[in-house]
């Protein structure tokens, strides 16, 4: 907040003509000088107003920042090879690549909107695309269409995220804010590994090799161009890239 600097005494400064708009707006406070300029007195910190306009700064502030979801780099902007082949097969699909994630996201669509609002809520908190959420989310769980109780993986994942139990303890139930929380931590915590890995990426790559880190682990990352060979299928950035694109086409 911007706080007026010592002022030349009242004497010095220009006295407005009686009945003027400034005289009229001088009364309205007290314990400043009739001549003193209106915005000046509000900015007093010893003024009963201070308090309320450092609020409404403060407001100013977290609203500009307030539903960010684009730190850490945008999946509308990366390449991809969507999925593999043997991805593809076991979802009875004839094809390969970009066409076929899209087409699995697709299939995953209705159930990922009941939890649309939780997904924006979670990813607005750690200002992450809420498409990339859901097509970890699709990629790893089918939103939930193929755990037992919660849990995948031969019992090693848990959740629409299935956060690996020996690596982490997972929290809340496994469709729960908690978990998405966990899991989307997670997923940050590996993309700024990557960053300090390779800094020199762009955000967007970063963001790519953070994707691939959730599933592999951030050491199998060591090219860009090969950072999948060793994820799941092979293919497990460019899968979930892809299948974030379609989310994202449809409001997420």
């Amino acid at each position: 907040m911007l706080v007026a600097t010592a002022k030349a005494p009242c004497s010095l400064r220009q006295t407005p003509a009686p009945h003027s708009p400034m005289c009229k707006l001088s009364t309205a406070f007290q314990g400043t000088c009739r001549d003193e300029k209106p915005l000046f007195r509000v900015l007093r910190k010893n003024h009963p107003m201070y308090p309320m306009l450092v609020l409404l700064g403060l407001a100013a502030l977290l609203g500009a920042s307030q539903g960010r979801t684009d730190c850490y780099g945008s999946v509308s902007r990366i390449k991809t090879t969507g999925a593999s082949c043997k991805t593809a097969k076991p979802e009875r699909l004839s094809y390969c690549g970009v066409r076929a994630s899209q087409k699995i996201a697709e299939k995953d669509l209705n159930a990922m909107n009941q939890y649309k609002t939780l997904i924006k809520k979670v990813a607005e908190k750690w200002c992450v695309e809420p498409a990339v959420i859901a097509g970890i989310i699709s990629r790893e769980s089918h939103v939930g269409k193929v755990l037992k109780n919660g849990w995948g993986d031969n019992g090693n994942g848990f959740g629409l995220m299935q956060v690996d139990k020996n690596s982490h303890k997972p929290v809340g139930k496994w469709n729960s804010e908690a978990h998405l929380m966990q899991g989307t931590e997670i997923l940050v915590s590996m993309i700024k590994t990557i960053k300090r890995k390779f800094p020199h990426w762009t955000k967007d790559q970063q963001l790519k090799g953070g994707i691939s880190a959730y599933n592999a682990g951030p050491r199998n990352v060591r090219t860009y161009d090969k950072m999948d060979v060793g994820t799941t299928h092979d293919d497990y950035s460019n899968d979930v890239v892809a299948r974030a694109q379609y989310y994202k086409k449809h409001g997420y």
